[in-house]
């Protein structure tokens, strides 16, 4: 009985078992870098190529609207992501359950939101490090684990989108015309 509820409500089990996973890394690798780095402090991993940077993000992806005043901010970033999960979500329940991708990428972006949005609320920051430049010349901006999900889940629907093939039409809803002709009048 057990194993047909999961398979009646796989993309939930899709959902709660990767925003579970992706909350848990995003907020524990936070954690460790909140507690082992100085703010601004910088450990190179790759030479000339990738660094683990504390850095705080009062902004939005990649540091958009930092230097806002904080009285739109702050708000500004907790409703705007409220309301994209609530939007999310509504799309979320609509898909097939059948639809594994589509649960996969959406679980993503949820995943992220939720844990950029755990961060603003406890904080008032996102808290970011993973820092990948090309010789100290060329930074990319820093960003973490749920920045990551949101634009691996993003990244898939868009694949979803460009190579979605449409669902097959059972053949019983099909009719071939020789054996089965549409009943049209015509006036006269």
């Amino acid at each position: 009985m057990q194993l047909a509820t999961i398979r009646d409500n796989a993309k939930y089990f899709i959902l709660f078992s990767v925003l579970t996973g992706i909350l848990l890394l995003d907020q524990w690798t936070k954690h460790l870098i909140v507690q082992s780095f100085h703010l601004g402090e910088s450990v190179p991993v790759v030479s000339e190529y990738f660094n683990l940077t504390y850095v705080r993000n009062t902004g939005a992806a990649f540091g958009l609207f930092a230097h806002s005043d904080p009285s739109f901010r702050v708000p500004f970033f907790i409703m705007i992501p409220l309301l994209a999960l609530i939007v999310i979500g509504v799309i979320f329940r609509k898909i097939p359950n059948e639809d594994r991708k589509l649960s996969i990428a959406l679980s993503m972006v949820i995943g992220g939101a939720v844990g950029n949005l755990i961060d603003r609320l406890h904080f008032g920051y996102v808290v970011d490090f993973l820092d990948f430049h090309w010789k100290q010349q060329y930074h990319f901006p820093a960003f973490n684990v749920a920045d990551s999900a949101i634009c691996v889940g993003v990244a898939l629907l868009t694949l979803d989108l460009v190579i979605h093939t449409p669902p097959e039409i059972p053949k019983d809803l099909t009719s071939d015309r020789k054996d089965n002709p549409p009943n049209v009048t015509h006036p006269v």
